[in-house]
């Protein structure tokens, strides 16, 4: 039996996800008051629990350095999660700061999410689909994304990976 094989029979079967949508106008529907829908929140949402995981929390936040912030400690506090998602602000506008909030705190990224994502992204739509900074990293044995908002992109992302993140998780967290 290969390793990665006795790594994937050894990891944990469900794992807890929190999602995170940055999105300011969304934020500011749900401010006032007024409907609103969050496409990517729903979506990944949806694959978490198909994939026989739980939602161990939702927000929904602003474009905002320090509610990126406060979401990601939310997260990591969280016991019940092992993975937080972050869908929102990946793009070239200057409101896009998701990376530049959560990236720091990496541990170890992993490069090659974003770079995987990319390629897909850009067989399916062509150039726009490098414009996206989607990445991955692991803070304190969790499993951090920063996914774009398109929900096509979301479902993509998780689909990429979501078989996988279990052996992520628990290569993570092994003892040397």
């Amino acid at each position: 039996m290969k390793a990665q094989d006795s790594h994937r029979d050894a990891a944990p079967k469900q794992l807890g996800f929190y999602i995170v949508t940055v999105s300011s106008s969304r934020y500011a529907k749900k401010e006032r008051g007024s409907r609103f829908r969050d496409e990517s929140g729903d979506i990944a949402e949806k694959l978490v629990e198909k994939a026989g995981h739980r939602l161990a929390g939702r927000e929904l936040i602003s474009d905002d350095k320090a509610m990126l912030e406060g979401s990601l400690v939310k997260a990591l506090a969280n016991n019940e999660a092992d993975v937080a998602i972050f869908t929102g602000g990946t793009g070239v506008s200057p409101r896009d700061i998701t990376v530049e909030a959560i990236q720091p705190h990496f541990e170890k990224e992993l490069e090659g999410f974003g770079e995987l994502l990319r390629s897909i992204s850009y067989a399916k739509i062509g150039a726009p689909g490098v414009l996206t900074r989607a990445t991955a990293g692991l803070i304190g044995g969790k499993l951090i994304f920063c996914l774009p908002g398109s929900p096509d992109a979301v479902e993509t992302a998780l689909n990429i990976f979501m078989g996988d993140i279990p052996h992520v998780i628990y290569i993570a967290r092994k003892s040397p």
